[in-house]
C-alpha cells in the first residue's frame, strides 16, 4: 500500500499531536478563550498551544474570532468540519477510559504481587 493513500495517516496529519485531540475535545463543549484552554491543559506551554491552535485553524477544524478591543479578546470554536470529529473523539475517550481502568487494575495487582514477593523474601 502506498503510504500517501493511508486514510489513518491523512486523519493524523490533521489531528495528530499531543494537544490537538485534547483541544478539540474541550471545544466540543462550546466556544472558549485562549486562557480557558490554557487552564484546561496546564501541561501545554503557551507556545505549543498557540502552534496547535494555528494548525487546527489552518486545517479548517477550528474557527478563531478576534474582537477588536483592549485588551484583545480571541475566541475559539469548532467549525462544522471540526464537529464531525465528535464520534471519533468520543470513541477515543471511551478507549482511553477503559485503558485507564485496566492500568489501575494491573497496577493494584502488581503492587499486591510485589508485596507477596517481599514478604516471601523476608521469611
Amino acid at each position: 500500500m502506498n503510504p500517501d493513500e493511508c486514510s489513518v495517516r491523512a486523519a493524523l496529519d490533521v489531528i495528530g499531536g499531543k494537544w490537538k485531540p485534547v483541544i478539540i475535545w474541550y471545544l466540543m463543549d462550546g466556544t472558549r478563550r485562549f486562557g480557558e484552554l490554557r487552564k484546561c491543559m496546564p501541561d501545554a506551554t503557551q507556545k505549543m498551544l498557540t502552534q496547535q491552535l494555528r494548525e487546527l485553524e489552518r486545517d479548517g477544524i477550528i474557527h478563531r474570532k478576534v474582537y477588536q478591543q483592549v485588551p484583545p479578546k480571541v475566541e475559539y470554536s469548532l467549525t462544522p468540519h471540526g464537529r464531525s470529529l465528535s464520534p471519533v473523539l468520543a470513541a477515543l475517550c471511551e478507549w482511553g477510559s477503559e485503558r485507564r481502568k485496566n492500568s489501575l487494575r494491573m497496577s493494584s495487582s502488581q503492587k499486591a504481587d510485589a508485596t507477596q514477593l517481599s514478604n516471601h523474601a523476608a521469611k
